[in-house]
């Protein structure tokens, strides 16, 4: 049986077609918490289902990435105060491949992305109280991104994206998977 997804702030322009998800951004969406800048947001587009269990979560994104702060990528959420967001995001003239951590205040860890950025993949695998959080630029090597605690219990993954600066950032989003958690060697990148 296949997890039902449903949108947490749908998007005005998307469709599902042969296992693809094509949506298009609406205008000043973002997610962040506090740090920095001092504001709230949680109005980026989420496509998600919600899990208990362990589990890993895989998909591949493609999209032009090319104004200050667009992103995507994937998500999981806990509420609005506990959240993971990973993927691509434009900053500094550059896409970097990135992570925010939100639990109750947001961190931002970012660097350069090594690969075509239109194309890239993401696995979230959740153990107990931990995540694994890798990407690739081939779908076949799995450098770690991020290893990091998180409240257990019942969350919500999926993929996201946003674009705080403006609107109309088109991002694919293919080969979705969600399964049990991959019972890999942390230094495993296959």
């Amino acid at each position: 049986m296949q997890p039902a997804f449903k949108w947490i702030n749908e998007p005005t322009h998307w469709h599902s077609e042969n296992g693809a998800l094509s949506v298009v951004t609406d205008a000043r969406t973002d997610f962040w918490r506090k740090t920095w800048y001092g504001f709230e947001r949680f109005s980026g587009h989420i496509y998600a289902t919600e899990i208990a269990e362990d589990f890993t979560f895989q998909v591949k994104v493609c999209a032009d990435f090319s104004t200050l702060y667009d992103q995507a990528g994937i998500m999981l959420v806990k509420d609005d105060q506990h959240w993971l967001k990973a993927g691509i995001e434009f900053n500094d003239g550059a896409p970097a491949i990135g992570s925010v951590l939100t639990l109750s205040h947001s961190d931002w860890a970012t660097g350069l992305f090594q690969g075509n950025a239109r194309e890239f993949w993401l696995r979230l695998t959740r153990k107990g109280d931990a995540l694994r959080l890798q990407y690739s630029a081939d779908g076949k090597q799995w450098p770690l991104l991020r290893l990091c605690p998180f409240p257990e219990g019942a969350v919500q993954v999926g993929v996201m994206c946003c674009t705080p600066e403006r609107q109309g950032l088109e991002v694919t989003f293919l080969d979705m998977s969600l399964t049990p958690p991959l019972e890999k060697d942390l230094h495993d990148l296959s």
